[in-house]
């Protein structure tokens, strides 16, 4: 399977020595269940698009500082190509940004929330198991860095998973796209420094309790292993 990669932002310079960039991390997180998986990245932040869709097997949408709301330029390009997506049946899946986009792209609604920032590590507890997850589980943990949250279901749109703080964090739309508000495929490390890189801006509360968070649990394994399930059903 060959997935192409939709990027929509720079890791932080301080930090991609260290860590490398999005799709080098998506790439490290999915071959862990599957060394033979091939990548493509697209730059669509600065208008890179593949010249067919069917030259890659499915897509993947990164995280962005970006909102899906901000007057960009790039944005609502992407936005007619997850449309384009879509009428094609593409399997796609959305990450933080991602997630967003494809719902505010296919008739939902993304919003600044009023719970404000999410940092660390946040679990969420599974509204519906679909056919296609073969390793079902009640609740799961990933690590989290957003404020925007999706507050309107596209059509077609509907909750697999949800948290007090985040009520549609994980999605699927029809039976060709999946999302998540969290990041599995960021680690325990880069989440804490990114939190001590942007203390300031967090706040030092907020900071300290998302990096006690951190002494919990993730599953980004299993998550892997369901966006796989979901790409080659």
């Amino acid at each position: 399977m060959k997935i192409g990669v939709l990027k929509t932002d720079d890791v932080r310079k301080e930090l991609v020595d260290e860590f490398g960039e999005y799709p080098e991390m998506f790439a490290d997180l999915l071959r862990s269940q599957d060394p033979a998986l091939a990548f493509s990245t697209y730059e669509v932040q600065h208008g890179h698009y593949p010249d067919r869709i069917d030259e890659v097997d499915a897509y993947l949408i990164t995280g962005s500082k970006a909102g899906v709301y901000d007057h960009k330029d790039w944005i609502s390009p992407l936005m007619d190509f997850v449309r384009k997506l879509h009428e094609a049946k593409k399997p796609t899946i959305g990450i933080c940004f991602g997630h967003q986009l494809i719902a505010q792209a296919l008739g939902g609604k993304t919003c600044k929330s009023d719970k404000g920032w999410g940092l660390g590590v946040h679990t969420y507890e599974m509204q519906e198991t679909p056919s296609w997850m073969s390793e079902p589980m009640a609740k799961f943990s990933l690590l989290v860095t957003h404020q925007d949250q999706v507050e309107t279901l596209p059509p077609g749109g509907r909750v697999l998973a949800s948290s007090e703080f985040c009520p549609m964090a994980m999605l699927q739309v029809d039976d060709h796209m999946l999302s998540f508000q969290a990041h599995p495929e960021f680690s325990k490390p880069y989440s804490h420094s990114l939190m001590e890189l942007r203390r300031e801006a967090f706040g030092e509360a907020l900071v300290e309790k998302g990096q006690i968070s951190l002494q919990n649990d993730i599953h980004e394994n299993v998550v892997a292993k369901w966006m796989l399930e979901f790409l080659r059903r």
